[in-house]
């Protein structure tokens, strides 16, 4: 399990909250076409899109048309520069290469709303598809706990990830609610970055969560990209055996691994690699692992993982919100801490952080946002004002 960070998925009935301001969503700015909104809440950037693909990347582009600038020509030239140092590799030539064998297994969809907020942004298309694509290049961060190792029995799912706090993407960051024109798919809600429309930290509305760990497996690039297939799954699953069945009949790239939580109380770790796919139930030890405790799914490696399962262990029977945010600090989390959610999938709501200029995402302050609440927001926001 080399590189394995981690992801934590709890099942907990805490009714308890951490102590949060009482602001309301704050309004930035409307969508010209009426697709989106920009707003700010606890101190985040809240970004809201609906529609078809091609109305949602539009609203995206529009909206955070220089934060999709600032990614695409600082961070992700950045690390292309750093890529080609280090591998002696030319980056847009792998990313070529990944673009030209991965497009085969990308739903249409997907290509057709990065390519309207690459348009709307001021985009090249290539470099708005290299933005989105890039994460295949580069492998970074999970645990699970529930029942008996809960103080209450709700379910709570959290997420670490750990990926290069020094490229500054976390200038980028935004709470991004995507709500889909097509019945067929869920509203969802990620913690994201502009200009990013796939996922490694995400909540529906059916109540399903998801985050993700990367392995190794460079190279590995005929199938659907890691942050497609699990926004792939958060649209189209609504249980943990869904989103398994989506796992096991999508061609995969590279090897990640995945903790995903239902409301249903149901959750499962997975290793994944384009050959095969393997469940790690809850409770259950796996020989690459320190002890992993009853009720729990744990994902991490080296002293970390050590220390995950010491607090772990030691938490046993009385983990809640607070203390799940206690057990993921360093060492757990790693000097990479880039963001850190806790879902309750339950209730939808997600407690996040983002790392600051100089600090861990781990040390600083959660903010709380509710899916279901966003969504009426956005949904009375939107309404015509009614005639005088």
């Amino acid at each position: 399990m080399k590189r394995f960070a981690f992801l934590l998925c709890l099942a907990l009935c805490s009714s308890h909250l951490l102590a949060q301001t009482a602001d309301e969503i704050r309004l930035l700015a409307r969508d010209t076409n009426g697709h989106g909104l920009l707003c700010r809440a606890r101190n985040k950037t809240v970004l809201i899109v609906s529609g078809t693909p091609e109305e949602m990347g539009a609203a995206h582009g529009r909206l955070l048309r220089n934060w999709v600038n600032g990614v695409a020509q600082k961070t992700m030239y950045l690390v292309g520069a750093g890529y080609t140092v280090s591998k002696n590799d030319w980056f847009f030539d792998r990313m070529d290469e990944v673009l030209t064998r991965t497009k085969p297994h990308t739903p249409e969809r997907f290509l057709r709303e990065i390519d309207a907020l690459s348009a709307a942004a001021g985009l090249s298309t290539r470099d708005g598809r290299v933005a989105n694509f890039f994460p295949e290049m580069f492998h970074c961060s999970g645990f699970a706990v529930r029942d008996a190792a809960t103080k209450d029995g709700q379910i709570l799912h959290a997420r670490v990830l750990d990926y290069m706090r020094d490229i500054r993407l976390q200038d980028y960051a935004c709470v991004q609610l995507f709500i889909p024109s097509d019945p067929q798919l869920n509203a969802w809600m990620s913690l994201g970055y502009a200009g990013f429309i796939g996922t490694v930290t995400a909540m529906n509305e059916k109540g399903l969560a998801v985050g993700e760990m990367g392995g190794r497996g460079e190279g590995q690039w005929d199938g659907l990209p890691m942050n497609l297939l699990l926004r792939d799954i958060m649209e189209r699953a609504s249980t943990v055996d869904e989103a398994v069945e989506i796992f096991r009949t999508t061609p995969r790239t590279c090897e990640y691994y995945y903790v995903v939580s239902d409301r249903q109380r149901n959750m499962v770790g997975l290793c994944c690699t384009p050959e095969k796919v393997e469940l790690l139930l809850p409770g259950a030890q796996d020989d690459r692992l320190p002890p992993v405790p009853p009720d729990t799914v744990m994902m991490s490696a080296g002293n970390r993982a050590k220390v995950l399962s010491e607090r772990l262990t030691a938490a046993h029977g009385q983990i809640d919100v607070e203390k799940m945010i206690e057990i993921i600090k360093r060492p757990v989390a790693m000097n990479s801490n880039l963001h850190d959610a806790v879902f309750r999938p339950e209730t939808l709501d997600m407690w996040c952080a983002d790392a600051g200029r100089k600090t861990v995402a781990c040390d600083e302050p959660y903010a709380q946002m509710n899916l279901t609440d966003l969504r009426r927001y956005y949904e009375n926001a939107m309404r015509p004002a009614a005639a005088p």
